[in-house]
């Protein structure tokens, strides 16, 4: 018998194959990542803590499924409190659905006068500023509390809603849905409130639904695992998506893909797909194309042209390829990089600058604007109004001296958050500046997004990240675990959030990856307009 959780309905379709085929129980697979595990451990200690907390709020009428007892135990205890009715029951198991395939436990059950609605914990933002959601105070987390607000919109997480449409099925077959539209509830980061989705709107791709959409996927996957398990003819083969560089799968995948040179290898997923459509399956096959003629299918990633000259490059071990002949990046008399450092949605506790150019009468070379009392703190309008007082400063002399001024990132879409949040978070506080100053900047000549050249210029074979690129400029870390993942842990320990004391050799750390990272954009920006671009092979030599 084949039982599915509700996590199946976003993962690949490979992947439930192998998960579901006896063939493959004993197949080695890639170690676990420790950031992923730590991630895992974060989530679950945030979903304790919201536990605990709406346990106190709600003492009266509360049942808690223990963790400690065995599967039936715990389906047992939470049929016992359904039918008591119990208004919320903490971390249900509910029974197998073994006619259609499905297997699944909630964060939280809400009785809502004729039935049970679930609500999901998870420690990731679940609104934006706006209007428009419906949401309810903790206070009283129930469908019928539940009113527009008017300082919130509904941040897209697709994952949350098709696992509550999971479980509303499940409730459903065992008669205890609440009836009428189905609903589902999630407790975000903040955990201040409970925002609620309508699983029958139809504000998904097409007009879809949330439910709609899990009820064609889970019967995919279901489909999927059941000729797995069963041994008949495999209904998904293997194919490079973005999943995979977190999957225990992919050394098995990526041999067989390798051995094919199969098109994913160089092309996105979605891509990979409707170019197979029409043969073209290997890169080999994709590479003997013109990248002048007109794609065969539409694409939705890179550019046919870019996919073929991906293709060449591939072919020929080649990371970098010229797109142009010349490549232009906008240079300025005085130059700073800078590089921002967060942890999650939590906030912006370091600010990275290495000013270099013509001499200011200020210091050159790196500094660093940090906080380390954990994220998020007050602390962090100080570091963040430092930082910014050292950049205007740096602007407003470069401007009286008559000399050119800019700054560059690299992917300006974290600087970029992080500066607007920070400006907005913090507004009134001592030399923060405005919303409207901050975007002037961002939005000016001054403010180069070098991810952007490199995107506009550049096809790059292996990636476009700056720990893949700027090695080509010859630059090098000087950690050998430099990366933001890796950082994130390191973090943790700098502030002691595992309840240790504050690690002073992690901070040191930090600042040491934030300096290469800025240095890493110096010399990749140096490295891009030096007579170095003409040993680079060019796109139309290929």
């Amino acid at each position: 018998m084949v039982l599915l959780d509700a996590g199946v309905v976003t993962r690949c379709r490979r992947r439930v194959h192998l998960e579901h085929d006896p063939a493959m129980a004993d197949t080695p697979r890639a170690a676990p990542d420790a950031t992923s595990e730590q991630r895992m451990a974060d989530a679950a200690a945030h979903r304790a803590a919201v536990g605990r907390r709406l346990g106190e709020l709600h003492a009266g009428d509360w049942v808690t499924i223990p963790r400690t007892g065995s599967s039936l135990e715990r389906r047992q205890a939470t049929l016992d409190a359904m039918a008591a009715k119990t208004a919320f029951i903490w971390g249900p198991q509910l029974p197998a659905d073994a006619s259609h395939g499905r297997r699944g436990a909630i964060d939280l059950l809400v009785w809502a006068d004729t039935g049970y609605v679930p609500i999901l914990v998870v420690r990731h933002k679940v609104s934006d500023p706006g209007s428009g959601v419906r949401t309810s105070p903790l206070e009283s987390p129930l469908p019928a509390s539940a009113a527009v607000d008017p300082k919130r919109k509904a941040r897209p997480q697709a994952r949350d809603q098709l696992r509550l449409a999971h479980i509303h099925r499940m409730l459903e077959s065992i008669g205890y849905d609440a009836g009428g539209k189905p609903m589902g509830g999630v407790i975000g980061l903040d955990a201040d409130i409970v925002v609620w989705h309508d699983l029958t709107s139809p504000n998904w791709p097409g007009g879809r639904s949330a439910l709609g959409e899990y009820d064609a996927r889970f019967a995919d996957r279901l489909a999927v695992a059941t000729a797995a398990a069963t041994g008949a003819e495999p209904l998904a083969a293997p194919s490079r998506i973005l999943e995979c560089r977190s999957c225990a799968w992919w050394p098995v995948c990526e041999q067989t893909l390798r051995a094919d040179r199969d098109v994913s290898l160089v092309v996105r997923g979605e891509d990979a797909t409707s170019l197979r459509s029409v043969g073209v399956r290997t890169v080999d096959q994709l590479a003997e194309f013109d990248p002048a003629a007109e794609s065969p299918v539409p694409l939705v990633g890179a550019t046919f042209g870019d996919s073929v000259v991906l293709a060449k490059a591939w072919l020929r071990d080649l990371s970098m390829v010229r797109r142009v002949r010349r490549i232009e990046v906008p240079r300025a008399d005085v130059e700073v990089d800078i590089d921002m450092e967060s942890f999650g949605d939590g906030g912006a506790y370091l600010w990275g600058a290495l000013l270099s150019g013509a001499d200011l009468g200020i210091p050159a070379g790196y500094r660093a604007f940090a906080t380390w009392e954990p994220v998020p703190t007050l602390d962090e309008a100080r570091s963040f109004a430092e930082f910014w007082a050292w950049l205007r400063m740096v602007r407003l002399r470069a401007a009286s001296r008559g000399l050119s001024f800019r700054a560059y990132c690299y992917n300006e879409l974290a600087e970029n958050r992080w500066l607007l949040s920070s400006a907005s978070r913090f507004v009134g506080s001592p030399g923060v500046p405005t919303a409207a100053e901050v975007r002037a900047f961002i939005q000016s000549d001054e403010w180069v997004d070098l991810f952007a050249i490199v995107r506009e210029q550049f096809v790059c074979a292996r990636g476009r990240g700056l720990k893949i690129v700027a090695p080509q400029a010859g630059f090098a870390w000087r950690d050998p675990e430099a990366g933001g993942e890796n950082s994130m842990r390191w973090y943790r320990d700098a502030v002691g959030l595992d309840g240790l004391p504050p690690d002073d050799t992690q901070r040191e750390r930090l600042l040491g990856y934030n300096e290469d990272d800025v240095r890493a954009t110096w010399t990749l920006r140096q490295w891009m307009t030096s007579k170095a671009m003409t040993e680079l092979p060019y796109a139309g030599d290929l």
